[in-house]
């Protein structure tokens, strides 16, 4: 239904149903942990800390970001995650990036027939799987893919060819990602669909910048610039804006810091500052080592 109709129906289950499945992941074969680079989670213990395989680390949805940003320094921010992988790297399933290369790192690293890909919800897991499929097997793709949470709700094997069969195993819950409480219409503004155009912001007096309704940023003094969609509308108001659905958060940041707000996008900061952020009260915030 939601492949043919855009019928969606939520289906609540908490991170023990889906931990249970990767715990019972035979121990010597291969998983591909896929990670949004856009959107990614502040740690990944939850998943590392309940499998002991051999992992090959893929970093998704390339063509969010925008072009200009150096892949190196993608790939070396990732080791602040203390990831024990065998091998990296950067893909765009949309645009057809790396693929040659990503097949051939998980020929080289893979230790049995069977592949297993995990990752958070929405991380490009099924798209990843499709795209492999498309490209280098004579199966036809037909995993249901959307950008809606806990589309895939069980494992799914795909078989690849003779030697090779891929197990899409369901998305794990963030914690506090703004996607989890938003109705589709919203969601279908907050995940880009194409390449982001960063918007910058230079504050010299107390501002308040508004972001939809889901985000209300109070700063006196910065320049900023937002890496969120495109599709979202952005606000700059000189007198006080308040929304007592959100619930206000005070942080101090630092100049090359992030202000992460999980699932809906970062703000990096080029200078000190305390600075009052509203969200809704599911909604979590966290600061990071700058991306970008």
């Amino acid at each position: 239904k939601l492949k043919n109709y855009g019928d969606y129906k939520c289906v609540i289950k908490d991170n023990n149903t889906f931990l249970n499945i990767i715990k019972d992941i035979p121990k010597n074969d291969l998983v591909v942990l896929v990670m949004d680079l856009f959107n990614l989670p502040k740690d990944v213990s939850i998943i590392t800390n309940n499998i002991n395989n051999p992992i090959l680390l893929v970093l998704t949805k390339r063509d969010i970001l925008p072009k200009i940003i150096y892949e190196e320094k993608l790939l070396d921010y990732i080791d602040k995650y203390n990831l024990n992988y065998k091998d990296k790297i950067i893909v765009s399933s949309k645009k057809n990036y790396n693929m040659d290369l990503l097949i051939n790192k998980i020929n080289k690293n893979k230790t049995s027939d069977k592949i297993y890909v995990v990752g958070f919800t929405n991380a490009g897991k099924s798209t990843l799987i499709n795209k492999l499929i498309y490209n280098y097997s004579d199966n036809v793709p037909n995993i249901t893919t959307s950008m809606l949470p806990s589309t895939t709700l069980n494992s799914i094997e795909i078989r690849f060819d003779d030697n090779t069969t891929f197990i899409d195993t369901p998305g794990l819950l963030s914690d506090g990602s703004i996607e989890n409480i938003v109705d589709v219409k919203t969601l279908k503004k907050i995940v880009p669909k194409r390449e982001i155009r960063p918007i910058t912001y230079q504050v010299k007096c107390e501002q308040w910048i508004c972001i939809e309704n889901l985000v209300i940023l109070n700063l006196k003094n910065n320049n900023i610039t937002l890496f969120i969609s495109n599709s979202l509308k952005i606000d700059r108001f000189f007198k006080e804006k308040e929304n007592k659905e959100l619930v206000t958060h005070e942080v101090d940041i630092k100049g090359h810091e992030d202000l992460v707000i999980n699932g809906l996008g970062f703000i990096k900061f080029t200078k000190n500052e305390h600075v009052k952020i509203s969200v809704p009260k599911e909604v979590s915030i966290y600061v990071r080592k700058s991306l970008v």
